[in-house]
């Protein structure tokens, strides 16, 4: 079921679903598997061009090889925008390890103050993705088995989705459309 909050239709597993990312489990497993690189908005490639060089003293050598290769962004098989991967299908080129954990060069510019911009939508709002349509925007729970860790984690911190990713659900769609969100989870949920 989809509930609706201003130009969005939200699916009701973002209220009913837990979530908490437990590194300490997946080793961040999300930046390194799949089929391609992180999602991009089209806003977001200019963004990427522009902070590149503050970015790239955080990354690999094998990262840096790759975006001065293919860029700092490239188109998948599918015709979307995303992150390149480090020989083709491998790792984030933005990925580099601490204590054997992924850890994101773009956050870790933001996180220093290099940049403004903290890492793409896509990466902040995940578990939850986006299709977009000229008219509104559709989020879904994404469900993948590397992440059972953190819905286990989350179940037992009874943390739904959309409370662990209020940061970057504000910063996608503002303060107002999240407390709406935060209402309509609140009364769905007490109707079931």
């Amino acid at each position: 079921m989809m509930i609706e909050i201003q130009h969005t239709l939200v699916h009701e597993d973002i209220g009913k679903e837990y979530f908490v990312c437990n590194l300490n489990h997946c080793k961040g497993a999300c930046c390194v598997e799949g089929d391609s690189g992180a999602p991009l908005e089209e806003s977001e490639l200019k963004i990427l061009e522009e902070i590149y060089h503050e970015v790239k003293p955080y990354m690999t050598e094998k990262g840096i090889q790759t975006v001065e290769e293919s860029g700092t962004w490239v188109k998948d098989f599918e015709g979307d925008f995303t992150t390149p991967c480090v020989d083709g299908n491998k790792e984030c080129a933005y990925v580099y390890w601490e204590n054997g954990i992924t850890k994101c060069a773009i956050e870790k510019a933001y996180l220093e103050g290099k940049i403004d911009w903290k890492k793409p939508i896509s990466c902040h709002l995940y578990p939850i993705r986006i299709t977009s349509y000229p008219e509104f925007d559709v989020l879904n729970y994404d469900r993948w088995h590397l992440c059972r860790s953190a819905c286990s984690f989350g179940r037992e911190l009874k943390v739904p989705v959309y409370s662990f990713l209020k940061e970057p659900l504000i910063r996608k769609y503002g303060e107002d459309w999240y407390n709406e969100l935060v209402e309509a989870m609140k009364l769905e949920n007490s109707t079931h």
